[in-house]
């Protein structure tokens, strides 16, 4: 690693740590010529994973296209930008390993709701509204709908009836 201050290549490792999902490591070094001390940190590079869009086209997944799309949807709510590039992660993590030739792009957006659905309604709802292309207000209305917790109101037979 080349030091920031001198240029010099000459440099150690005084410290290292995993970030919390461990997809990350921080190094703390020190140059060896200047003394300076600085910090590195170093990610997995996974191959570049392509997108198959509606008509068939091919383009390389874009992590800030969907971070962005995420914000949008949770704009305005309690959400946090980490909690968005949390998310992002797991979802470029997950289509990664369940489509390594290519991943349809309605699999990006059905993994982004479910992902949003499970922290805040109103930004599933917003990104369905999008996603989705909604028209009329009864699109929204089945959008909410879809969010209510279904109860089990199944009768059983008892035996011998």
């Amino acid at each position: 690693m080349r030091c920031p201050k001198c240029d010099c290549f000459d440099d150690k490792v005084i410290d290292s740590r995993a970030s919390k999902e461990e997809t990350l490591i921080r190094r703390r070094r020190e140059c060896g010529k200047c003394g300076h001390r600085f910090t590195t940190y170093e990610q997995i590079e996974h191959q570049q994973l392509r997108v198959v869009k509606r008509d068939g086209r091919h383009e390389d997944f874009s992590r800030e296209k969907l971070v962005a799309g995420m914000a949008k949807a949770c704009q305005k709510r309690p959400i946090s930008q980490q909690t968005i590039e949390d998310v992002a992660q797991r979802i470029h993590d997950s289509l990664s390993e369940k489509f390594p030739e290519g991943v349809p792009g309605r699999a990006i957006g059905e993994s982004v709701m479910e992902s949003l659905r499970q922290i805040d309604p109103v930004a599933y709802v917003r990104y369905a509204s999008v996603y989705r292309r909604f028209e009329e207000a009864g699109d929204f209305i089945d959008a909410v709908r879809n969010l209510e917790v279904k109860h089990d109101t199944a009768t059983y037979r008892l035996p011998g009836i």
